[in-house]
């Protein structure tokens, strides 16, 4: 196939691009040529937001719209395609508001989650407009992703705290549970709705089962071979200056795409790959202050 990812630099998208590239499909990225390209991709160097007329003589079999976060994001790019067969748009979670009865299903009314804010709407607005304007298209909705070039600093906090052998510091007694996704996986699911098409159009995407921070963060000080110790922090503590995740539980219905896909890969392998990575490419890893605020505040050693 031919296959439009836009951007194709960072993270998710930069994944789906090495993923597709492999897979001997001929992958054009859309980016600004800021940052190195992935090998074996063909870029079309522009802004999402003043195209011209460089995606008009391409017809692309796949559209794989990952950096999407706002309907005038939508809007700009579809203005600035020519022909193409099939979209995919990756959501999120946080078009689900936090008030409606969990886990959380596709057909649930969308509207803000005050755990996201701006973000959340902007993912609404997106998903509307190009309901609105292609009607096929498919809408994926996950839950935290993770994984091998992963840029949030997330596993990759655990990581460095289990390098140093510092000990854990954990919300509370670490029973808040969490969601999470393959970046693999999410690349094979688009994959399969490309080759079957099935008629339901929009998917939450994500593992089944969550677990609790306190599992994950054994789990990651386990792609080290090492056990945390772990020291529970009282809830008067914002949790965001010292864990990189939010105070806030959610789940996701996600047996649809287990219908489609039933084999996910296991936390536990998924977090070995997600280190494996992480130690050779620190360098492209946002990481924030959370360790000085603990150095600080919580008496860290």
């Amino acid at each position: 196939m031919k296959i439009l990812v836009t951007g194709g630099t960072v993270f998710v998208s930069k994944y789906a691009a090495q993923y597709f590239a492999q897979k001997g499909h001929e992958v054009f990225v859309l980016n600004r040529g800021t940052r190195p390209q992935v090998p074996g991709v063909t870029l079309l160097k522009a802004d999402r937001h003043s195209l011209g007329d460089i995606l008009k003589p391409h017809r692309f079999d796949a559209v794989l719209d990952i950096t999407a976060y706002s309907g005038a994001d939508v809007e700009n790019l579809l203005a600035g395609l020519g022909e193409f067969d099939q979209y995919i748009l990756v959501s999120s979670s946080a078009v689900y508001p936090q008030t409606l009865p969990q886990p959380f299903q596709e057909d649930m009314p969308l509207g803000e989650n005050i755990h996201w804010g701006g973000y959340g709407m902007g993912k609404i607005e997106a998903e509307k407009v190009l309901a609105g304007k292609v009607p096929g298209t498919y809408i994926l909705r996950p839950p935290y992703l993770y994984g091998p070039m992963n840029n949030v600093y997330r596993e990759a906090f655990v990581f460095d705290c289990a390098e140093q052998d510092r000990p854990f510091y954990l919300p509370g007694e670490g029973k808040l549970p969490l969601q999470f996704f393959h970046i693999e996986d999410l690349c094979r699911f688009m994959e399969l709705l490309l080759e079957k098409r099935p008629r339901k159009r929009v998917y939450n995407v994500g593992n089944p089962k969550a677990v609790t921070v306190a599992e994950w963060v054994k789990l990651c000080y386990g792609a080290l071979g090492k056990e945390p110790a772990s020291i529970s922090v009282p809830g008067d503590v914002p949790q965001r200056s010292y864990f990189p995740f939010l105070n806030y539980a959610y789940s996701l219905e996600v047996s649809a795409q287990q219908m489609l896909m039933p084999a996910l890969r296991d936390l536990r392998t998924g977090l070995e790959e997600a280190y494996s990575w992480y130690k050779e490419h620190k360098e492209e890893v946002r990481a924030k202050p959370l360790l000085a605020f603990i150095e600080e505040n919580l008496n860290a050693k």
